[in-house]
């Protein structure tokens, strides 16, 4: 073993999400109720960790919604389950939110081709995480969430570095407290949930942890860019029969109207909830709906202020 190799194993040893936990030393002795249970007692502790950290969570969507609001784009980075949780969440802004597949963009270490298996080493490679951090070409109104459990991942601390080098506003989100990545960034975000039930398998309670606070990153931050209508999804893409049915419901939910009228409001405005919603609401053709949504900047309130003047 290398020198470099003897450090990282001595780091490693000290960080929680790396650490045995006492509970359960043997899982192969629990039965498969008792071991089932055991995961969930774990999971449990999750949501009241997370909940701890709220108050900085909050000023994080701030800073991506103000951002957003000036065209900015919001960007998750990660390696193996940190980067696929990433690109779970991009991927499903535009069916629920409308939004431009840009907008929203996971980038993880190995490329696409590490979404469906490990690419060896690349959690490594400082230099592919500048090369993938230039290509995008960064602004200072974009925000970069770099997601490391154990909060060293060295593809992931170059890419927020590189990030915060080009003016974006970065966050390193990690599992362990004191982190180099959390260092890196301009905000930290370390959220323990101490250590896993099966011995740095990062993928259960830290993965957990990860898919609650981007849930609340990128739900938070459509509804402050009015991409929501009191607690529905106004600006979803109905792509399929489900979703059809889902835009009907919602405007009948929203207005009061009956089934007839949505499915009438819907199709003259092309399927877009939002202009259908304002249309039923103000009596206003679906063209002059949307006119007003897009002089609104998308926030149907105001488009709704507007068109009952």
């Amino acid at each position: 073993m290398t020198p470099s190799e003897n450090d990282l194993r001595s780091e490693l040893e000290l960080l929680v999400t790396e650490s045995a936990n006492p509970a359960y030393p043997d899982l192969a002795a629990l039965s498969t109720r008792e071991l089932a249970a055991a995961m969930n007692t774990e999971d449990a502790l999750v949501p009241a960790a997370v909940q701890r950290h709220v108050p900085a969570i909050a000023a994080i969507i701030d800073e991506i919604a103000r951002r957003m609001k000036r065209g900015g784009r919001l960007v998750y980075v990660g390696a193996g389950t940190p980067g696929r949780l990433g690109i779970l969440d991009a991927s499903e802004c535009p069916p629920t939110f409308g939004t431009d597949p840009t907008q929203v963009v996971g980038v993880i270490a190995g490329g696409r081709a590490a979404v469906k298996q490990a690419v060896e080493d690349a959690e490594d490679s400082a230099e592919n995480a500048q090369q993938d951090m230039a290509a995008l070409r960064l602004t200072t109104n974009d925000s970069v969430i770099g997601i490391a459990a154990s909060g060293r991942t060295p593809y992931v601390i170059a890419a927020v570095t590189a990030a915060r080098a080009q003016g974006a506003y970065t966050v390193g989100f990690s599992c362990n407290e004191n982190s180099p990545l959390g260092a890196a960034a301009d905000a930290a975000l370390e959220i323990e949930v101490g250590p896993e039930v099966l011995t740095g398998s990062t993928r259960l309670k830290a993965g957990t942890c990860q898919k609650l606070v981007l849930n609340m990153l990128s739900t938070a931050t459509m509804v402050r860019l009015g991409k929501t209508y009191k607690n529905f999804m106004v600006d979803l893409r109905a792509t399929n029969a489900k979703l059809r049915a889902r835009s009907e419901r919602t405007l009948m939910r929203a207005t009061d109207c009956d089934a007839a009228t949505a499915a009438a409001a819907l199709e003259a405005a092309g399927g877009h909830v939002k202009a259908a919603i304002l249309a039923v609401m103000t009596g206003l053709p679906a063209a002059r709906a949307a006119e007003l949504l897009e002089q609104s900047q998308g926030f149907l309130p105001a488009a709704i202020a507007a068109g009952t003047r």
